[in-house]
């Protein structure tokens, strides 16, 4: 009975995300909470804690504080019935999150539908992060493997034993150069700025693009969004229009996106993201600066509203993302991909953390803890 539920709602998230019915969300965020309160054990017992069995909307759907996905199995489903899983990295006295999956439909689905939502380009991709192969428990990476399919059948991939393998990545961006032939390049803004450091000015052809999903916390190392899309300028002839910025991480299986400096970024239709005052949870108004909050329909086997500690400004229905919130520790899928490039170097690797357990937390507990 479990089992046909959860393809059931699995099948009406999938419809919506096809269609791009951006007035299915209401009705359809009711339903999946209802589905994840009673198939999610850890989930449910955060709900009676607050007392929130039947919200009245989507926006009285209890959002789940990010950091208990490194503090409990979040699973809609039997543990038996997993089939992959993704980790966020981890350092000396920090666990990992880590983000449970009994089907791979819904997350990639939600990757390319974005993707074309966001009238991104179908192009010869090379990708400056390291392969599923090479790193299976990494969202970043999957979602990489997963975009082959908007390649235009050339999907080159520049990290290789731990490290970007420099020499590679400027034989194929020096093939398509020659040949005319735009390109997509993909890759954590530390990735870049690394190769940056280390390259002569080469003009890329006309149409060609940068994919960048930030990531410089935990690194040392610190550069302005705008620093940064400067240099894409400076070393490839990239127009700041053409550098992309996604907004994603390993808890949510869906991304935003926004192009260029100055420009919102955007949530697909299955998604709603909004900031909030941390002292009431509720939205603030427009221009206003909160925490993210995201509620991500793909999400089915696990939690759909999530409470980041993101800020970010309320920019009408987009957001402008400021950063992270000081008191937090740096996390997330481009941090990760970043820290296989530095530890790859030593040859050292994390353990993975998981727990099973998950108490009474407020609505927006990690970020009161700082007060």
């Amino acid at each position: 009975m479990k089992e046909k539920r959860y393809e059931a709602m699995e099948e009406r998230v999938s419809a919506a995300i096809a269609a791009a019915d951006a007035e299915a969300f209401d009705g359809l965020a009711l339903e999946v909470f209802q589905f994840q309160r009673e198939s999610n054990d850890a989930y449910a017992r955060y709900c009676e804690s607050l007392g929130v069995t039947q919200p009245e909307d989507w926006r009285g759907i209890p959002a789940l504080p990010q950091a208990a996905f490194k503090h409990a199995a979040l699973r809609a489903f039997p543990a038996e019935e997993e089939i992959a899983t993704f980790e966020t990295s981890g350092t000396t006295g920090e666990s990992r999150g880590v983000h449970h999956f009994r089907s791979m439909r819904l997350y990639d689905e939600a990757i390319l539908r974005g993707w074309d939502l966001a009238e991104l380009p179908v192009l010869p991709q090379i990708v400056l992060i390291p392969s599923p192969a090479e790193a299976p428990r990494s969202s970043l990476s999957h979602m990489m493997g997963t975009l082959k399919a908007r390649a235009a059948g050339e999907q080159h991939w520049c990290f290789a034993g731990g490290a970007l393998d420099r020499e590679r990545l400027g034989s194929l961006v020096d093939r398509y150069r020659e040949a005319g032939r735009p390109v997509m390049l993909l890759g954590t803004a530390l990735a870049f700025l690394h190769w940056f450091e280390g390259i002569e000015t080469r003009t890329l052809p006309a149409g060609s693009m940068a994919f960048e999903t930030g990531g410089y916390k935990g690194s040392g190392r610190s550069l302005s969004k705008a620093e940064l899309y400067g240099m894409f300028e400076e070393k490839l002839g990239l127009g700041i229009a053409n550098v992309v910025n996604e907004y994603g991480m390993m808890e949510l299986s869906s991304q935003c996106y926004a192009r260029g400096l100055g420009e919102a970024h955007s949530a697909p239709p299955w998604v709603r993201a909004i900031a909030v005052d941390p002292s009431t949870g509720r939205e603030v108004a427009d221009g206003e600066m909160g925490l993210m909050r995201i509620y991500d329909l793909a999400n089915v086997g696990s939690v759909m509203a999530i409470q980041t500690r993101d800020l970010a400004i309320r920019r009408g229905s987009g957001f402008e993302l400021i950063g992270r919130d000081p008191a937090a520790l740096p996390r997330g899928c481009s941090r990760a991909a970043d820290e296989m490039a530095t530890e790859g170097r030593k040859s050292s690797k994390g353990e993975r953390a998981d727990g099973n357990t998950l108490g009474p937390l407020s609505p927006l507990g990690p970020f009161q803890q700082r007060r």
